[in-house]
């Protein structure tokens, strides 16, 4: 076989599809180990990425100044920036997994028939899981450590941008692992960067029960197309706060501000405003001031310049389709809560999406009618994580409805088995 730079896309398919069959093997492995091993074996995993922290740094390092020679900007050489701190986080993070409650083996349900047959629906593994990722190398560890806590192997396919880094971890989560009993490829980095091998992972439903990519959207359609096994994706973040007529305008201030200015390149941020005419007047001067103090670019329909002058620009059909990840916001006033909701159906994507309003019928009636993965009334959109959910780490949020919609922790990266149990029953 070729260098990983020159091989051949015959020498990509063969080393993909090797990887498969040693997860395929370590999956079922994976799946009879107790909690008290898993957790034994994600210990063990912890204190190995600390004892090569040295070697991790240095992986970093070569991979920041091959980003640096590329031209990467400040905000994605952060990204990639591992230090002592983000080390120590990344494996404080593998302890936190530790911790968590093991959903494997919760019985979901369980009846009997009246032929006196006992049935069970149990939460079991997936099996094995392909996550193909960008950026950021602490991705490696926590895609892996939850697909293990759930008792699933999983490949991972890392950006070229991290690869030295990726490596590191990954080596580092296994070899720590199988001392405490991890199997053999239960935690395999694909070690090459040629994107042929995501066409190879995209195709390998023999091996691979599930997909998922965590990226661009350019990723992610790619991943889709190509698939031929389940995909859970997570699509743009255009997140909605919709201002009733009964808002409490300070607080729907506070929480328009929070939700766009806290951390506005994360998915769950604030993207498009929606204002009832009723309150527009008094409320979109006020909050317009607070947000341009934190330097937010205002974008808005000609009911919002027309109130806010030359502190908003003309918002075109674009801006109600935009992940901005930034420090832009548009803005539209609504005629009705009605409109708000078609609004958010049709240019969202159902991610998240707020109600600020005092009427409770109001808010329920937007809770049941927009369709998102999480709605929510008087609640800063900032607040859709897995972790403020109270679930532990997460792996992302699926904008999908099948099989997991919104923050996937645990739970998520499990199926269901059923269970029958009886005394010689038979069907003739």
């Amino acid at each position: 076989m070729g260098e990983p730079d020159t091989m051949t896309a015959e020498e990509i398919h063969d080393a993909v599809y090797a990887m498969g069959r040693k997860a395929r093997k370590a999956a079922h492995a994976l799946a009879v180990l107790s909690t008290g091993q898993k957790d034994a074996i994600l210990g063990a995993m912890a204190a190995e990425l600390r004892a090569r922290s040295a070697e991790i740094l240095a992986a970093n390092e070569k991979d920041l100044a091959a980003g640096a020679q590329r031209g990467l900007g400040p905000a994605l050489l952060d990204r990639l920036r591992l230090d002592a701190e983000r080390l120590e986080a990344v494996a404080g993070g593998v302890e936190q997994v530790a911790g968590l409650q093991d959903p494997v083996g919760d019985v979901l349900e369980e009846w009997s028939r009246p032929n006196g047959i006992r049935i069970e629906q149990v939460r079991v593994p997936i099996g094995v899981i392909g996550i193909i990722y960008e950026s950021r190398p602490n991705v490696t560890s926590d895609a892996a450590v939850l697909c293990l806590k759930s008792g699933n192997a999983t490949i991972l396919r890392g950006g070229s941008e991290a690869i030295h880094s990726n490596r590191a971890i990954a080596d580092a989560l296994q070899a720590g692992g199988e001392r405490e009993g991890l199997p053999e490829a239960a935690i395999q980095l694909i070690p090459f960067t040629d994107r042929e091998s995501v066409k190879e992972m995209a195709g390998m439903d023999k091996f691979l029960d599930l997909i998922i990519p965590r990226g661009g959207k350019g990723l992610i359609e790619t991943v889709v197309s190509l698939a031929r096994m389940p995909v859970i994706k997570h699509y743009d973040g255009i997140c909605h706060v919709f201002v009733d007529e009964q808002a409490d305008l300070g607080m729907a201030e506070g929480i328009v501000v929070d939700s766009k200015t806290q951390k506005p390149s994360v998915c769950n941020a604030l993207e498009t405003l929606l204002v009832h005419e009723a309150v527009a007047e008094e409320f979109l001067p006020a909050v317009a001031a607070k947000l341009r103090e934190k330097g937010v670019e205002l974008r808005g329909c000609p009911r919002t310049v027309a109130l806010l002058g030359e502190a908003a620009v003309p918002a075109d059909e674009d801006d109600w389709v935009t992940e901005y990840l930034d420090y832009v916001l548009a803005i539209k006033v609504v005629a009705s809560r009605d409109e708000a909701v078609e609004h958010i159906n049709e240019f969202g994507s159902h991610h998240s999406d707020c109600i600020v309003t005092a009427d409770s019928a109001a808010a329920e009636q937007f809770l049941r009618e927009v369709d998102s993965a999480c709605v929510f009334h008087n609640v800063s959109t900032r607040f859709s994580d897995g972790e403020e959910f109270g679930f532990g780490a997460e792996i992302g949020i699926s904008t999908d409805k099948l099989h997991a919609r919104g923050p996937m922790a645990l739970r998520e990266l499990t199926s269901y088995q059923y269970r029958i149990r009886g005394e010689g029953q038979l069907k003739a």
